[in-house]
């Protein structure tokens, strides 16, 4: 691995573990401004304190939401995108460069990839297109591996999911982000078949915190790699509580009922 590279990788990920807890911040341009996303300041300034390793957002919202001071937090700009209004809201368009998140001061970058759809094709093509760019910077790439399609009758089959995972690492993503399989004997099969860190998705809404805290902990007894959830923390009525306690299943290899109870005290 090139040394700038792994020093980038360093700062959204931690270092001794290889484990990461990542808050995607970029739901704005497919939804618009919904709760926990309209003060971007103060939510950036939550999950930072929280411990979140790096937040995830679209290259116009780094101005909205620097901070000035306080504990440091990795950036990932995110490059691909579409809105809830389009026809195809499955399918993804560029709407950035590796260059744009370089001149940005980012740690990676990130696409989001729908396998299945009907524009599936221009999706890998621009991941491929990608992953050879940044390499040639040393800037990693997460790819957000979803499958979304008239084929598609379930995307948390595991075989589903594993292929998802496979096809981000096999055209050269740095770490790949999937749906959580619903169990950590499925998900194992996840991991096992992929050479590449892989973290999961919040996916919808959860009702209560302790679903949330126990997916991340089978997931990381799984042997996955941590987390990429948005709404089930930017959403939180404690953004900075439930990335503390996230924090310490993924970083300090907690059990829930400890970290429920740091949470709920």
């Amino acid at each position: 691995m090139q040394l700038g590279k792994a020093i980038r990788i360093e700062r959204i990920m931690n270092r001794n573990n290889g484990r990461t807890i990542i808050v995607p911040l970029d739901h704005g341009v497919t939804v618009g401004p919904i709760y926990g996303l309209v003060d971007l300041r103060d939510t950036v300034n939550q999950v930072a304190e929280g411990g979140a390793n790096a937040m995830l957002m679209h290259k116009g919202i780094p101005r909205c939401s620097h901070r000035q001071g306080g504990r440091d937090i990795g950036l990932i700009i995110h490059l691909s995108a579409s809105t809830s209004l389009s026809p195809h809201p499955n399918a993804k368009c560029l709407v950035a460069s590796v260059t744009d998140a370089l001149k940005l001061g980012a740690d990676a970058v990130s696409l989001h990839i729908n396998l299945g759809d009907e524009t599936e094709a221009n999706m890998l093509s621009d991941l491929g297109r990608i992953c050879s760019e940044a390499n040639e910077w040393g800037i990693p790439v997460l790819a957000m591996m979803y499958a979304r399609g008239e084929k598609i009758t379930n995307e948390y089959d595991p075989a589903v999911v594993a292929h998802c995972a496979r096809v981000g690492a096999e055209l050269g993503a740095d770490i790949v982000k999937v749906n959580y399989t619903g169990d950590p004997d499925s998900f194992s099969k996840v991991t096992d078949g992929c050479c590449v860190p892989v973290v999961i998705a919040g996916g919808p809404k959860l009702n209560n915190d302790r679903d949330l805290v126990q997916m991340v902990y089978d997931s990381v007894q799984a042997g996955g790699a941590g987390l990429s959830v948005g709404r089930n923390i930017f959403q939180n009525q404690s953004p900075k509580a439930i990335v503390a306690a996230l924090n310490k299943v993924v970083h300090e290899d907690w059990d829930v009922d400890a970290a429920m109870e740091m949470l709920q005290a």
